[in-house]
């Protein structure tokens, strides 16, 4: 089949497009920037939810860019031939949802609304659907959370320490794709949940990117009390910080079920920091 996917040059889709290749499909990537084609795959260039071109004979549509656009643009241009919609949501869609900032309460909003919307349209539209709730995203060197602190102990070899109790349960991009790709061939009409295969305290999630940088860091401790300030000192981290003492993860539960995907743990490597 030919399958066109949005967001195809992010960190995800780094890990889809080659999956998608090797089992002999069509690649219609959709990206805001021009790029040169290759052996199965295409580049067009478009944006959500306005600028998209026509998608014609596509038997699956692959999204991994902001849900509640996607959502609106697959409602309003209902494609032909009924292709299964498969796209990529958050766990910020509930761990957000109760911030005392009021930026992440809005992100979770939209997240859900976002999901909602897409059930709806797939229902309307009669195609088969899956959306995926992933935890925290690495792998490829360009997710926003841990590569830049990777990145920035590199630079300076330092590597700050936050205390954390919190449990965390980070997820590969890999593991994002290879779930998408089951997806295609066994929708489930739900929200999946997608967490990584392992859990762990925040302090010890970070003590193994340390470990795993080509270059030497000196680790340092970060006080319980140094980061209640800095929530009230610096407004920006006030969510963040105080979620290092909150448990973010996912039940795979379903996921396995449905899509026989089982996440790696968390062993992550020099590779995962470059991008």
């Amino acid at each position: 089949m030919t399958v066109a996917v949005f967001g195809a040059s992010g960190q995800i889709g780094h890990f889809l497009l080659p999956r998608l290749r090797a089992r002999g499909e069509q690649v219609l990537a959709v990206s805001r920037e021009p790029r040169a084609d290759g052996d199965g795959l295409h580049w067009v260039q478009g944006s959500l939810p306005d600028a998209v071109p026509a998608l014609t004979q596509v038997g699956a549509i692959v999204s991994f860019g902001p849900l509640l656009p996607f959502a609106r643009w697959l409602a309003a241009a209902a494609p032909a031939g009924a292709p299964r919609i498969v796209a990529t949501s958050s766990m910020s869609a509930q761990s957000k949802a109760d911030s005392d900032v009021p930026a992440e309460r809005e992100i979770a909003r939209q997240l859900r609304e976002g999901e909602a919307e897409l059930a709806a349209a797939c229902a309307r539209l009669g195609y088969r659907w899956t959306v995926l709730r992933p935890t925290l995203i690495y792998g490829a060197g360009r997710d926003k959370s841990l590569t830049p602190i990777a990145l920035r102990a590199m630079r300076t070899r330092l590597f700050p320490r936050p205390a954390g109790r919190g449990l965390r349960q980070p997820v590969h991009a890999d593991d994002i794709a290879r779930a998408a790709l089951a997806a295609i061939d066994r929708p489930a009409d739900r929200v999946l949940m997608l967490g990584g295969g392992e859990r762990l305290r925040a302090g010890e999630m970070f003590a193994r990117v340390q470990h795993s940088l080509p270059v030497a860091t000196l680790a340092v401790p970060v006080p319980a009390w140094l980061l209640r300030l800095a929530r009230h000192v610096v407004p920006r981290l006030r969510g963040p910080l105080t979620r290092l003492e909150a448990d973010l993860i996912a039940d795979n539960g379903e996921l396995e079920a449905m899509l026989g995907i089982h996440p790696r743990p968390f062993r992550p490597d020099k590779d995962c920091w470059s991008p």
